[in-house]
């Protein structure tokens, strides 16, 4: 179901194991996390994060995306969890990760944020680079995992249809996340001045 200018995975069908092929099967097998921290203890944990350049500055230009990919997934990965999908826009962050409860998802965004700024800074992308402070975290079910990777891949699209402030103030109605207008990501009526996205 289309909400406003997204489609938010809760909205979306479950994955049927019963009727999915045996290729979209063995895709998916990976990301079927079980962690183990204690016998008789079971988790399965799934977090979409999203955050902001600062200033909301085109920043991240497609032409180094795969390499920041990368990155940030060996990240993740170093941490303990495991990255689903990511996209970076030119002023934003989608992550999508399976994560272990042994680690807290505050600590593991600073890291995500924080190693990639200074990558950035010293592959010389861009002159001066930072990210906004705070993130916006939301949590899915097993059946949620292959709509939100597919959401998080198709970034490119969803912005085609609208603008980022309303995709992240959707998903903080839909998942019901109090907020104060004041404390939320820094968004401007006309363009802040970027590098254009190549």
């Amino acid at each position: 179901m289309s909400v406003g200018c997204v489609s938010l995975a809760s909205d979306l069908h479950p994955f049927d194991e019963q009727t999915a092929s045996a290729d979209v099967l063995r895709y998916f097998a990976p990301f079927r996390l079980h962690h183990y921290t204690m016998p008789n203890t079971y988790t399965q944990l799934y977090c979409q994060i999203v955050f902001a350049v600062k200033g909301r500055q085109n920043l991240i230009s497609r032409t180094y995306n795969e390499e920041l990919h990368k990155y940030i997934t060996g990240i993740v990965q170093n941490r303990g969890a495991k990255l689903l999908a990511v996209y970076a826009m030119p002023d934003h962050v989608h992550l999508f990760v399976g994560f272990n409860p042994t680690h807290t998802l505050s600590d593991l965004i600073r890291d995500v944020k924080s190693s990639p700024s200074g990558f950035i800074k010293e592959k010389g992308w861009v002159n001066a680079f930072a990210w906004q402070e705070g993130y916006g975290a939301f949590t899915y079910g097993q059946s949620q995992v292959k709509d939100v990777i597919r959401y998080v891949l198709d970034q490119e699209e969803h912005h085609r249809k609208c603008t980022f402030q309303s995709e992240y103030l959707l998903f903080l109605k839909r998942f019901e996340v109090p907020y104060d207008p004041k404390y939320v990501f820094e968004f401007y009526d006309e363009p802040a001045e970027s590098q254009p996205r190549e």
